[in-house]
């Protein structure tokens, strides 16, 4: 007898990792049939929100859909996003989002939830501030994601005297799938095209797609069925 599932969208909880002070609190959509295939297990994509906005900007702008119409319609395997709250970005050196994610959020999402644990089945991706945090962790941490994904970053300053030495040493057989956007219009151009100049000067292979439009929500919900279909399309790559 067929799943019903298999007709019936994905859905939304709310969790927290209270082992951090304060607990990282975070929205985590499960795609169709989770709760009837209990042997299944799957790819993880992290989508990080942008600066005075909330961790359920991506569902918003339309990223839950998109992966329940490509996961209902057989065009992607299931998979998993998680939507972290950043509101504690600005915490001290060692206490702050960068390392809440990868120290703690990573490991209790893989430990609490049926995912696939590995690099190759997890994904990383931002929009403006969340596609600085983006370029730093997805550079620094490259072992850790098959995909990255930034669109219309906002890099930080701070990290801009850094960004070619992380380039730099990613072996070039290890370097994750990249993909970067923005508008043509967009205030952070002008970053952002020289970081995508500094990846084509290395050699780097990565998507680079500049659009019509602003650093702004329509231009972003314009494109987010895009955005979703290329991480779901490294899943499909994956063993």
């Amino acid at each position: 007898m067929p799943l019903t599932c298999l007709s019936q969208p994905g859905r939304i909880d709310k969790g927290a990792v209270e082992t951090t002070r304060p607990a990282q609190e975070y929205l985590i959509y499960l795609p169709p049939c989770y709760d009837q295939k209990m042997d299944a297990r799957y790819p993880v994509l992290y989508l990080l929100n942008g600066q005075t906005y909330t961790d359920d900007q991506w569902i918003r702008l339309g990223a839950v859909t998109a992966a329940d119409n490509l996961i209902l319609s057989g065009k992607a395997q299931p998979f998993i996003i998680v939507f972290p709250d950043d509101r504690y970005w600005n915490l001290p050196p060692g206490t702050g989002f960068g390392e809440r994610l990868i120290n703690d959020l990573i490991p209790y999402i893989d430990q609490n939830y049926r995912t696939l644990p590995d690099r190759g089945h997890r994904a990383l991706g931002g929009l403006s501030r969340g596609g600085g945090w983006t370029v730093q962790l997805g550079l620094k941490h490259y072992d850790m994601f098959s995909s990255i994904g930034m669109h219309s970053p906002a890099i930080f300053v701070e990290d801009s005297p850094y960004i070619e030495k992380w380039i730099t040493a990613v072996p070039f057989d290890q370097w994750p799938r990249v993909w970067i956007d923005a508008g043509d219009q967009d205030k952070e151009l002008g970053s952002i095209t020289q970081f995508e100049g500094l990846l084509t000067a290395y050699g780097v292979p990565h998507e680079w797609r500049m659009y019509t439009g602003d650093h702004s929500e329509v231009y972003w919900r314009a494109h987010v069925a895009e955005y979703i279909q290329w991480y779901a399309d490294g899943w499909s790559n994956t063993p």
